[in-house]
């Protein structure tokens, strides 16, 4: 079947029967995790099933094997699933705990929300996740509060915004990963591209930060024990990504790294060795299994012209480059907005904003930084995203009183908009 060129509004049904059941489940439980994304996905794939009679339901199958076959899907899937194996070993050989630990050593005692704030970023940009940032700092910004004083808000505000600073920047967070293989560029082109961006708001971050806790003094009393040998594996990491070496050869090296370390420093068993990457696997299976998902949905509502007619409204609303990176942000931020998950936001809005690339000449690179960065965006402002969420559960506090001090997230949208608009368009 050939996808008519006006496109079909009615093609876009099972994305519309996702959002209504995953976000009305939210909203009726006052619980936006309580209806698994996977269930609602899935509902939607049958929803896209039956559409369109004029498709066999053998045809139907063939349509979205071949979308989940794409070249890029699988990588992806499988550089998620390498991802979590690095995670789960470099975590259970002691390089969360060591990386906070030598972070908070170094930094002066005055500066300590601000120190929070770059710990973050380095934690986040190393792990790749945003919610294990959340986790490891939050206890330590608690503990600042008390002793400096400080609004709690303030302090895990710091923690959340660094937090986000790598969820979109980091070489092995599932949102980097999903952006690079929706919009079929490499990792080091799109970091590049990113850091640019949202440099800029990470300095002013920082400078609001200092400003606002100027007069601060604060003391650790425990001891701060640490292994540079465990921050090793992050290192390796981070810099081999970055000089261009093949993604599976960096994951599987890191992780390898890890666990010798591990055992070496004796933080990590000979006989965990295995369990440990087989855990941090598992971890990942949620958004694995996610992504196949979509991508079925995906292809079949762009069999039936729904991709059509989104790019048709997109294309008629926006004139030249700059109106069409202006779209794929808005999209972004949209879909996030609508499924609390920036990772799944970009599965869905990827294959669109790929096409929106593709028709008005966006560099890959670009359109892949763009998605990641408006994603996290709404991921750090939304009250009802896991890491807003998360950071007020450990701290006893609620969404919205963190949410006045979550600078960076809103700088980074306005770093992000500066940049398209004032970037002279190439004649």
């Amino acid at each position: 079947m050939q996808t008519e060129s006006k496109g079909r509004a009615i093609a876009l049904l099972p994305i519309g029967v996702f959002l209504v059941i995953f976000l009305g489940s939210g909203i009726i439980m006052n619980d936006f995790y309580a209806m698994p994304a996977i269930v609602a996905f899935l509902i939607a794939l049958v929803v896209a099933f039956m559409q369109n009679r004029k498709v066999s339901f053998a045809e139907k199958f063939a349509i979205i094997s071949k979308g989940v076959g794409d070249e890029n899907i699988i990588t992806m899937c499988l550089i998620f699933l390498c991802a979590g194996a690095f995670s789960g070993a470099v975590t259970a050989a002691g390089g969360v705990e060591s990386t906070v630990n030598f972070g908070l050593s170094i930094l002066p005692s005055n500066i300590a929300v601000v120190g929070l704030f770059v710990i973050g970023c380095f934690i986040s940009v190393s792990m790749g996740t945003s919610m294990g940032t959340i986790a490891a700092l939050a206890p330590i910004a608690v503990g600042i509060s008390e002793k400096t004083g400080y609004a709690m808000a303030i302090c895990i505000g710091a923690v959340l915004c660094g937090a986000m600073f790598g969820d979109n920047l980091s070489m092995i967070s599932d949102t980097t990963i999903a952006a690079v293989k929706t919009q079929g560029c490499e990792m080091k082109d799109k970091f590049k591209a990113n850091f640019l961006i949202v440099l800029p708001a990470a300095i002013v971050t920082i400078i609001i930060f200092l400003l606002i806790t100027r007069n601060s003094d604060y003391q650790m009393t425990e001891e701060l024990t640490y292994n540079l040998f465990q921050i090793l594996p992050y290192i390796l990491v981070l810099v081999g990504a970055l000089i261009g070496i093949n993604v599976f050869v960096v994951l599987i090296g890191g992780t390898i790294v890890s666990l010798i370390v591990g055992v070496a420093t004796g933080t990590l068993a000979v006989s965990e060795m295995f369990t440990v990457v087989g855990n941090g696997v598992t971890g990942m299976y949620d958004i694995t299994v996610i992504s196949i998902v979509v991508a079925c949905i995906v292809s079949l509502v762009k069999e039936y012209g729904g991709i059509q007619f989104i790019l048709n409204l997109i294309r008629n609303g926006i004139k030249g480059k700059k109106g069409a990176e202006i779209g794929i942000a808005g999209l972004s931020l949209l879909v996030d907005a609508c499924t609390a998950n920036n990772t799944v936001a970009i599965v869905m809005a990827g294959p669109i904003a790929k096409e929106i690339s593709e028709e008005f000449g966006v560099d890959a690179k670009r359109s892949a930084s763009l998605l990641d960065i408006f994603t996290s965006v709404g991921q750090g402002l939304i009250p009802y995203g896991a890491q807003l969420l998360s950071a007020a559960t450990l701290t006893a506090l609620t969404p919205f009183d963190i949410l006045p001090y979550c600078y960076y997230p809103i700088l980074m949208a306005v770093s992000a908009l500066a940049f398209i608009l004032l970037k002279k368009e190439k004649k």
